[in-house]
């Protein structure tokens, strides 16, 4: 199978103020990768969204060596894994013009039925990945432990933090976090992210924010009823 590739350069919109990628453009990136590649393995919206399905990420790993900075040219690698059960693993990777690889990235991906928010068992609606796992791939995601944490906040959803399946968009996180870090932690290189979503939150939900900043990492936990997802970043 062959994979799916994007090459792009970074605008001034992708970038932050220490002109590198910002973390959430660099989710957008990977989701966008991951529904563009879906399509073109023929399982793109006229087989889920337009049944009213949603495909949704629940759990991410970033391992990163150098983010790229503006005006900088780049490479986007994406491939399907094996299908495990109800979840579909895809691998990322980004490369300088010169081919040396920026960061490797992991998600699991699975379907949810639209009016019922609940995941579905794929093969009873027809969709199938023929995905593979090879050595050379990063790690299935997993999510550190999580420490006590030292801090809260209060964060209504806007429409603006939104997307297409109605719910807060998962690379609103990454803004959240270093939103609440200190300007000298975010400033540092990160070397890796974690990200774990376990529920959905709607415009106009209220979610206590839980966070702590360590010397060499940030933890942010959000809730409202339950726990909607668990974030750790490496320095």
């Amino acid at each position: 199978m062959n994979p799916y590739v994007r090459e792009l350069r970074l605008r001034s919109a992708d970038v932050d103020a220490c002109r590198r990628l910002r973390l959430s453009v660099l989710f957008t990136l990977l989701q966008e990768a991951s529904i563009a590649h879906t399509t073109e393995l023929g399982m793109g919206r006229e087989m889920t969204l337009d049944r009213g399905l949603l495909w949704i990420v629940t759990m991410q790993n970033v391992w990163i060596r150098r983010l790229p900075v503006y005006d900088e040219s780049v490479t986007l690698t994406s491939r399907p894994g094996k299908t495990m059960h109800v979840y579909f693993p895809r691998y990322y990777s980004l490369t300088d013009d010169q081919g040396d690889v920026l960061l490797t990235a992991s998600a699991l991906w699975a379907l949810i039925r639209a009016d019922e928010r609940r995941i579905i068992f794929p093969e009873e609606y027809g969709i199938a990945i023929d995905g593979s796992d090879t050595k050379e791939d990063p790690p299935i995601p997993r999510m550190p432990k999580m420490p006590e944490m030292q801090k809260e906040h209060t964060y209504r959803v806007p429409f603006s933090a939104t997307d297409l399946n109605g719910h807060m968009n998962n690379a609103r996180c990454l803004d959240l976090a270093q939103d609440l870090m200190s300007s000298s932690l975010r400033e540092r290189d990160v070397t890796k992210i974690a990200v774990d979503y376990r529920a959905e939150a709607r415009e106009g939900d209220v979610l206590r924010l839980a966070f702590r900043e360590d010397p060499d990492a940030f933890f942010l936990t959000a809730a409202s009823d339950r726990t909607l997802f668990r974030l750790a970043l490496s320095y």
